[in-house]
């Protein structure tokens, strides 16, 4: 029986010119690279320029991932912003993308849910396809979280950097199974009651400024273990596959102890995970995106492997996919 699926078509990223090493950080805050790689694994980030906008990052990513995938922008029907620093509070920063694309037909929105972004996104993207509402799409990751660090907060502002990753995505027929090419599943979850755990002091109708980011980093720690593991669980036995069935395991990109532990508690082999924070740090709803386009880029992402998507964001907001490349 042949079915309609979402097939990811190309990736593509953009990083900042700028490098931010944890060496640069120890000469603005009280901080060592000992202590930020032990805690995180991060080793430098990358920050955007003066006058250099998410939407700029964002534009950058997306025209690197229609050229992997050998389509056109003019054949793109949906652009899907996430991102939690747009341009501006309205209108959304996927509108500045779709025109600087030259896109003219079909409909564009920014998604937000912090670094679990991406993965609610393209869970979105996927199901607007198949319910016809669009053919093709560009799936964006794009963060300036530069913007609301708080540069004299050791404990968040060596965390995050800045970043934009995307995929092309299209409707294709293809069979009902497992093995056919295409988004197999998802499963996205929240908890508002934890807010306060990780979260930006501000906004539009509360302070009428942008805020800075604050987080509870052990409560953040404990939360994203449990969280991630069991919605991937949840995936793995709503689809009928297990951990060994994983090929590679792209995580968001926001700290390599939590990023170790939830694989070993879901049993996913170290050999398989993908792991970039080390040289952009944690790029929110970039991150899984980023990651993905050095994957493929080195080869080890290939047609037909099965990639398992997974984050964790502010909130709280969590969930998984799961992807037949």
């Amino acid at each position: 029986m042949s079915v309609l699926r979402t097939v990811v078509r190309g990736v593509g990223s953009y990083l900042p010119r700028e490098t931010l090493t944890n060496a640069d950080l120890a000469k603005i805050v009280d901080t060592t690279d000992d202590w930020i790689v032990e805690r995180s694994g991060i080793h430098e980030r990358h920050r955007a320029a003066e006058g250099e906008f998410t939407s700029d990052l964002a534009v950058a990513a997306a025209r690197a991932a229609l050229e992997n995938a050998g389509i056109d922008a003019a054949d793109i029907d949906l652009v899907v912003v996430a991102t939690a620093t747009p341009d501006y509070t309205f209108p959304a920063t996927a509108g500045e993308v779709q025109s600087q694309l030259g896109i003219t037909r079909g409909f564009a929105y920014d998604l937000q849910a912090v670094c679990s972004g991406f993965v609610y996104a393209l869970a979105t993207a996927d199901a607007q396809i198949k319910a016809g509402l669009a053919t093709r799409a560009v799936v964006i990751g794009a963060e300036t979280f530069s913007r609301i660090l708080d540069w004299t907060d050791r404990t968040t502002c060596v965390l995050f950097g800045d970043g934009a990753g995307a995929v092309v995505i299209e409707a294709a027929e293809g069979g009902a199974g497992l093995a056919d090419r295409g988004i197999i599943a998802s499963h996205l979850r929240a908890d508002g009651r934890h807010r306060e755990k990780l979260f930006v002091d501000g906004g539009p109708s509360r302070t009428q400024t942008a805020g800075h980011l604050r987080m509870e980093g052990k409560e953040v720690f404990k939360h994203a273990v449990t969280n991630l593991a069991g919605v991937m669980d949840e995936l793995l036995v709503t689809t009928g596959l297990t951990a060994a069935d994983i090929d590679w395991f792209v995580p968001h990109q926001a700290n390599r102890r939590i990023i170790e532990a939830t694989g070993k508690r879901l049993g996913i082999d170290a050999g398989k995970i993908i792991m970039t924070l080390q040289v952009h740090g944690n790029t929110s709803a970039a991150s899984i995106p980023l990651a993905l386009d050095v994957g493929v880029k080195d080869g080890r992402i290939k047609p037909g492997d099965l990639v398992m998507i997974e984050a964790m964001g502010g909130g709280f907001t969590w969930g998984a996919s799961l992807i037949r490349w």
